[in-house]
């Protein structure tokens, strides 16, 4: 489904008009970053599997 240091898009846009965050911490919350302005916004698990649209990239594997 999704996972660390992936690239998702989510139902509204930011306010800077980016629509690409970028997961950067993972748990019981869930920690995303705009990738236009990097404004870091935090929301449980529920909330972000609720408000999220889609995977548009997945991240590199990480060996």
């Amino acid at each position: 489904m999704f996972d660390l240091g992936d690239i998702v898009e989510m139902k509204k846009p930011h306010a800077c008009g980016a629509n690409r965050w970028q997961i950067i911490r993972m748990g019981a919350d869930i920690k995303i970053q705009c990738t236009k302005c990097r404004h870091i916004v935090l929301m449980s698990r529920r909330d972000f599997t609720r408000k999220m649209k889609k995977v548009l990239e997945k991240a590199a594997n990480q060996d």
